[in-house]
């Protein structure tokens, strides 16, 4: 499993009824296609930040302008690739503002990042063959 964290501008119910909205006949947690595994993980009664490093829990307070205490988990299968159907349902979870943390760089990225491809650190979000090339992993 490879996991995503979405920390979405607004409200927790907004993005709650946007999820069951989008994948109906679901609720908390949610799938999409069988292969992305979706749930709300809360900081007070979940395990979020639970095996973070404190350097990069400071770096998401700073470019979210305050401590979330809640996120979107998104879990994907290593079944699949999954590239486009995270980059679907990113785009819906950030569409007004906010910023996602992958398994494989510490940054922040922005829904403009992510559409744009940007590289940061020789990475672009949700980049698993890049990083694992560059890390001997298969």
């Amino acid at each position: 499993m490879r996991s995503v964290f979405v920390f979405p501008a607004g409200e927790r119910a907004e993005t709650v009824a946007s999820l069951d909205q989008h994948l109906p006949q679901q609720r908390d947690p949610w799938t999409l296609d069988g292969s992305l595994y979706i749930d709300i993980d809360d900081e007070d009664t979940g395990y979020l930040f639970s095996d973070w490093e404190p350097d990069d829990v400071a770096v998401l307070d700073a470019a979210v302008g305050h401590h979330p205490g809640w996120a979107v988990q998104i879990d994907i299968s290593g079944r699949i690739d999954g590239t486009a159907e995270l980059h679907q349902l990113v785009a819906l979870l950030l569409e007004r503002g906010g910023v996602a943390v992958d398994d494989y760089s510490a940054h922040p990225w922005t829904l403009q990042e992510i559409e744009s491809g940007t590289v940061i650190d020789g990475l672009r979000f949700f980049d698993f063959r890049t990083y694992h090339a560059l890390h001997g992993k298969h």
